[in-house]
């Protein structure tokens, strides 16, 4: 019996001796934890159980090489910190919110891959594309761009697109070419807002030169009240007629696709390489070009449409020496829809807004009088 007593105090001494060397375990609350088979103050975690839903954190020994999920507390805490509440929300809240989020990016893009706009009005109608504005650079044709709105505004059945850079709106590095124009960035953002309020636009698309405000865009702001479709970089349209009759237009700020013998050649690509609309066009590049195009599998007619800006003198293409392709930069497209996708006369183009507005005048005549 004596044996067996001084063995258990021999094998104390030594648990006490491995417990005053070895650091102490401390749990969540800070209470001073062991194992429940020994004693022992020194436990190292040894992963995780697993059981349902439920996680459970795993202890061994490293005395006695015992595992456990239930460590006792030896010592208690001699204070204790109230929790403080974090500042995240927890994991499965997160993961429900980024599942409702991402749901709801891809219904929101889903519904602008064809943006459906009802023409209220009966008969043959004009969209005026304007090219880049440039609104508040020295070498734009202000007076130009306010002829022509005003030019729409006076005609019936005349609505009008923008294509993007209606401002230079130079930002970080580039602020400093504000110093070149004698036009201020608040100046800039007035004219911008006149030149947006002058119409109404039945699509407008934000260029780079835009986009560059970041997330707290104004032209965002600025088209609030306005009915029409406002997008970043490009807007796909399906106008539809009272006739029943359906019309696609792709805007873009440009299309991808360069080519020294072709201006029109990126706008046309996309026309040929899938895109079946009737209209396509863009801005850009301050150059025009135009290409009409017809898919023999289906007989559509699409008419693709480079346009230039309303900024005349440039010095960055006076210092790349890049030579002037300006053309047109406000293309009328004249749609009758009296007619089939296959037949030219569902759509013309014609490169003068002024030209236009009389044309579609002669159109709406004789469409009220075959129509009486």
């Amino acid at each position: 019996m004596a044996g067996l007593t001084d063995l258990y105090i021999s094998k104390r001494k030594d648990l006490m001796a491995k417990n005053s060397s070895a650091p102490i375990t401390r749990d969540a609350d800070n209470n001073i934890i062991g194992c429940p088979h020994c004693g022992a103050r020194h436990l190292r975690k040894d992963g995780w159980q697993y059981k349902a839903t439920l996680k459970k954190q795993r202890w061994v020994c490293t005395a006695c090489k015992r595992k456990t999920l239930a460590p006792v507390v030896l010592e208690e805490s001699p204070f204790k910190v109230d929790e403080i509440e974090p500042d995240m929300i927890p994991i499965d809240q997160l993961i429900d919110h980024r599942l409702k989020l991402y749901e709801q990016k891809k219904t929101h893009r889903e519904s602008k891959t064809l943006v459906d706009i009802d023409i209220n009005i009966t008969g043959p109608i004009g969209i005026a594309h304007f090219g880049d504005p440039h609104v508040d650079d020295d070498g734009t044709d202000l007076s130009q761009i306010i002829h022509y709105t005003d030019l729409i505004n006076d005609t019936k059945g005349m609505f009008a697109g923008n294509l993007g850079d209606i401002q230079n709106n130079w930002i970080g590095r580039l602020s400093a070419l504000y110093g070149q124009q004698s036009t201020s960035a608040k100046e800039s953002w007035r004219l911008t807002e006149y030149f947006v309020n002058k119409l109404d636009w039945i699509y407008l698309v934000a260029g780079n030169h835009d986009v560059w405000s970041g997330d707290g865009d104004p032209l965002d702001f600025i088209m609030r009240d306005h009915k029409g479709l406002y997008e970043k970089w490009g807007a796909r349209m399906n106008l539809r007629f009272p006739n029943g009759k359906k019309i696609r237009i792709n805007a873009r700020h440009t299309f991808k696709g360069n080519s020294m013998w072709n201006t029109a050649h990126g706008v046309a690509k996309a026309a040929q390489m899938g895109w079946k609309d009737h209209i396509l066009t863009c801005g850009h590049t301050h150059v025009s070009g135009y290409q009409v195009l017809k898919d023999p599998a289906s007989g559509l007619i699409s008419h693709a449409l480079q346009v230039a800006s309303f900024k005349i003198m440039d010095s960055y293409a006076d210092k790349l020496g890049l030579d002037d392709k300006n053309i047109f930069n406000c293309p009328v497209t004249i749609i009758d829809p009296r007619y089939e996708d296959d037949d030219n006369r569902l759509i013309t183009t014609l490169f003068n807004p002024i030209i236009a507005c009389e044309y579609l005048k002669f159109l709406r005549m004789d469409y009220e009088q075959t129509t009486k």
